[in-house]
């Protein structure tokens, strides 16, 4: 065999597409519909936390061969022409994560599905509550969110960042600025919801695969609540991101009145 063609096969595959984010807009379900189609290779692990793993020496931006070889062991089932991704929800908030992701496919194309932020922050602070991991109610862990996110910098904070996560317009330029507005696919999870045929057509498109057919719509996984959002707590949270839906708007040509709507 020569020693180009050895070379050629040795090298590994790299990821295709990621699936960043937003959590709790309905990642798992995409990631679930995905794992069906045959030429698509995602990982039975949903949350790799790679390009977000801070115990990994990024040197300008690049991790070690080995570290990548073991990011690469998620995907040792793949033929050669499988389209492979991954979808880790928490790439699209964590700063370092575009540039990480870029340095390694500056070709990787990017998956984000958007949530109303009201309804994502009190399912985010419901997950953590049912994973014991928040004690303080709804309105509370408002309030001290700011004071408990300070206790992270200069990195973010993982779990108390309800609020903070939900301001999507800064997350999506900055990925806009290494991967360009043609590599980031942007939906709205109502739409994988109530149009899941037509969304999926859009992101197979968008990775390049056949066309996904769906004789029934999946079950998204939804959590429990302790009870529903109280009415207060709603409005802080839709006068705080009164601006950013507008600026969405315009920045995707979306129609997003009703994530304002009581």
């Amino acid at each position: 065999m020569r020693l180009g063609n050895w070379i050629k096969r040795r090298r590994p595959h790299r990821v295709n597409f990621i699936i960043a984010g937003a959590q709790k807009s309905g990642t798992t379900a995409l990631s679930d519909y995905l794992r069906m189609h045959e030429e698509i290779l995602i990982p039975n692990q949903k949350e790799l936390h790679f390009f977000d793993n801070e115990g990994i020496y990024w040197k300008d931006g690049r991790a070690s061969s080995a570290d990548y070889r073991r990011y690469h062991q998620h995907f040792t089932k793949s033929k050669e022409s499988t389209i492979r991704g991954e979808a880790t929800p928490i790439y699209m908030y964590w700063n370092p994560c575009a540039e990480r992701i870029w340095r390694y496919n500056p070709a990787m194309r990017i998956i984000l599905i958007l949530r109303n932020p009201v309804e994502r922050a009190y399912s985010h602070w419901s997950m953590e509550w049912n994973r014991g991991n928040e004690h303080a109610s709804f309105p509370e862990a408002l309030e001290q969110e700011e004071a408990r996110c300070r206790t992270e910098l200069p990195l973010q904070h993982r779990i108390y960042s309800y609020v903070d996560r939900g301001f999507y317009c800064n997350q999506i330029r900055r990925l806009w600025r290494y991967f360009g507005k043609e590599a980031v696919l942007v939906l709205k999870q109502e739409d994988l919801t109530t149009s899941p045929q037509e969304t999926l057509g859009k992101v197979c498109q968008h990775i390049g695969a056949s066309i996904l057919k769906v004789n029934e719509p999946l079950l998204s996984f939804t959590g429990t609540y302790v009870e529903a959002m109280d009415p207060e707590s709603k409005r802080k949270l839709q006068k705080i991101y009164s601006g950013e839906i507008r600026q969405l708007e315009a920045m995707l040509g979306w129609d997003c009145k009703e994530w304002l709507r009581d």
